[in-house]
């Protein structure tokens, strides 16, 4: 029976899991977002950027899901519990009740190099592990972000899911029945030692036919996965205090990564809200140039090599599309577009009613000057790995007398305001930055450079930064010339050896931040009634990058049980899974975009160094 229906439904009690809630699984191409609950509420196919074909974080009512969960004819407590098979990127999600414990185990086998094979699958097994559970599983599908319609064939081992741009199969060893509502549903008990299997699988077009996999090629697909993750995870050098946290950062960043070109989107998801109810809801499915210095030397430190030398590549690349001036934007697609066009999805209510969600990112059109110092900090990094080309330095350098002439313009900033430009003290910092690297690079491996003029800026902007940047009223670096505000992108004046950790205009700073910025070791961006403004009015929770940037600063400058405390507290905040959302609300509640790579990317770099710190060799 053929049936079509719009991408609508009602579920799940019209209520939203608490981001937090979520673990992630993926096959270096997408993600999927499982909640406590054993539903997937988020998944965009073929690959991160793509459209959601399941959207419920964003709209409970209209978005999708793929929930698979325990029922009761009457009110029954049951316990929910994730965790990840140890080294893996394998979810469990467990139900805990009086009668039964009941199991459902996640996972996205991994795409071969040099696979053609267009399908991404999601594998799911059910299982009772004690006792008797009953068990509902639906699959309602909402593709292109709810707005196109589908219909649903019944096949005899499972349902045809079929839209204008895409075709889902799920194959079931159990019968499954239209729900009316555009999706398929199926009731169903499992007894001790039981387990039940269901196969999403995508294709581009109609060319799909369910089959329900075995339980001997289910163990198969999870043992391979399973070898897959271990022995990536393997390659890990770090074997510090904070092993297991460390782990499962890179385990998340590898998770972010699109394997077909080796860049890492910022998070996997769109407009979670930095404020429930606020403006503040972004799409973070991109790469920014900005990340790119924490990535690599994340990667590099860790051992990861054939991680960072790809990322590299990806960076490499865009410094051969320079604009027809010279200079570059601040974010790309994952395949290095370079068209970000945002626009708002208005029939979509929002997490929890937080509008609007966007789509693409409007921030790629700003003038971002700190992006160069965070690239040329990156390139740094990795020749002492691998030796850049001579084509990417002579692009550097062009780079550089592009940013040469404009370095003193006002600009968004690191923190992409949308209320007008201003002359950001951090911007000036990385422009340092830039010409500090890369005459490093030119001394290093003896590349031609106009060592005198840029040496020459890079004094200028010096002494620049310390008689505007500073404001002797308030004995703190400030956010941008001509204000008192504070900022907590100055700690990064430690991290990237502008100043030394010790010199007193830091120690005043720190101190400054730590008194108006910081909430026990939370540490905010900025204060916004005091600051440049944003352009958005509305509050936000603490950023969590920040906190981490606060520990790892205190622990250059000698003061380390201020910051191991700081990062103690902050490794309480990470959700049951160790994962991270961008903020951290003022009941700890995680808010933005989920899981996101920049803190993960200061978490590994805090507690590496920290270690190195109170092991007594760290080098300030």
């Amino acid at each position: 029976m053929v049936q079509e229906r719009a991408a609508a439904l009602p579920q799940k009690n019209n209520t939203y899991q608490p981001i937090e809630d979520y673990g992630v699984i993926g096959d270096l191409h997408t993600v999927a977002l499982v909640g406590k609950d054993g539903a997937i509420d988020w998944c965009c196919i073929p690959r991160f950027d793509a459209p959601s074909v399941f959207g419920a974080l964003l709209d409970v009512n209209k978005g999708g899901t793929f929930r698979i969960s325990p029922t009761f004819e009457q009110t029954t407590s049951v316990g929910r519990r994730q965790m990840y098979l140890p080294e893996t990127n394998i979810l469990i999600t467990r139900f805990l009740t009086v009668d039964g414990v009941g199991e459902i185990t996640d996972f996205m086998p991994i795409k071969q190099p040099g696979s053609k094979v267009l399908q991404h699958h999601i594998i799911r097994e059910v299982k009772v592990v004690r006792g008797s559970l009953p068990f509902e599983v639906v699959c309602t599908p909402a593709f292109n972000y709810a707005r196109d319609t589908h219909t649903v064939t019944l096949s005899e081992h499972g349902a045809i899911f079929h839209s204008q741009s895409l075709s889902l199969g799920l194959a079931s060893t159990l019968p499954l029945e239209e729900d009316g509502r555009g999706g398929v549903r199926a009731n169903f008990t499992l007894h001790q030692n039981q387990s039940a299997y269901f196969v999403l699988e995508s294709a581009r077009d109609h060319d799909l036919e369910p089959q329900p996999i075995s339980a001997r090629r289910y163990q198969a697909a999870f043992e391979e996965t399973m070898t897959y993750w271990q022995n990536w995870l393997s390659q890990c050098q770090y074997q510090g205090r904070w092993r297991e946290m460390v782990q499962r950062s890179a385990l998340v960043l590898k998770l972010l990564t699109y394997a077909p070109t080796g860049a890492i989107v910022a998070a996997p998801t769109t407009s979670l809200p930095e404020t429930l109810g606020g403006a503040r809801n972004w799409d973070y499915r991109y790469t920014w140039l900005r990340d790119a210095s924490f990535t690599i030397y994340s990667l590099l430190i860790l051992g990861f090599y054939q991680e960072a030398e790809a990322f590299m590549g990806w960076l490499d690349a865009r410094c051969h599309e320079l604009k027809d001036n010279g200079s570059l934007q601040p974010m790309y697609t994952i395949t290095g577009g370079h068209d970000l066009q945002e626009f708002t999805l208005d029939h979509l209510e929002g997490y929890r009613k937080s509008s609007p969600v966007r789509i693409g990112n409007g921030a790629y059109k700003q003038k971002q000057l700190d992006i160069y110092g965070e690239l040329m900090d990156s390139i740094f990094i990795f020749d002492r790995h691998q030796d850049i080309s001579y084509d990417l330095w002579r692009n550097l350098r062009r780079l550089l007398d592009w940013l040469g002439e404009h370095w003193q313009e006002p600009d968004e900033g690191i923190w992409e305001v949308r209320g007008g430009q201003k002359d950001f003290v951090h911007s000036r910092v990385m422009s340092w930055v830039a010409f500090d690297r890369a005459a490093r690079i030119s001394h290093h491996r003896g590349l031609p450079a106009p060592l005198d003029r840029w040496n020459q800026i890079s004094a200028q902007i010096y002494e620049e930064i310390m008689e505007k940047g500073w404001d002797a009223k308030t004995n703190s670096f400030i956010q941008y010339y001509g204000s008192d505000a504070i900022d907590a992108s100055s700690l990064l004046m430690v991290l990237t050896k502008f100043t030394g950790p010790t010199d007193p205009r830091m120690h005043r700073t720190i101190n400054r931040i730590q008194q108006e910025l910081t909430s026990d070791s939370h540490v905010y961006r900025y204060i916004p009634s005091k600051a440049a403004s944003d352009g958005l009015g509305s509050t936000e929770g603490t950023f969590s990058p920040c906190s981490f940037w606060l520990a790892e600063t205190l622990a250059r400058s000698g003061r380390l049980n201020e910051a191991r405390l700081v990062l103690e507290k902050m490794l309480t905040y990470s959700n049951h899974l160790g994962l991270y959302a961008e903020e951290i609300g003022p009941t700890g509640e995680a808010l933005g975009n989920f899981p996101q790579a920049f803190t993960h990317l200061a978490l590994i770099s805090t507690c590496y160094n920290m270690d190195r710190a109170l092991n007594g060799t760290l080098l300030r």
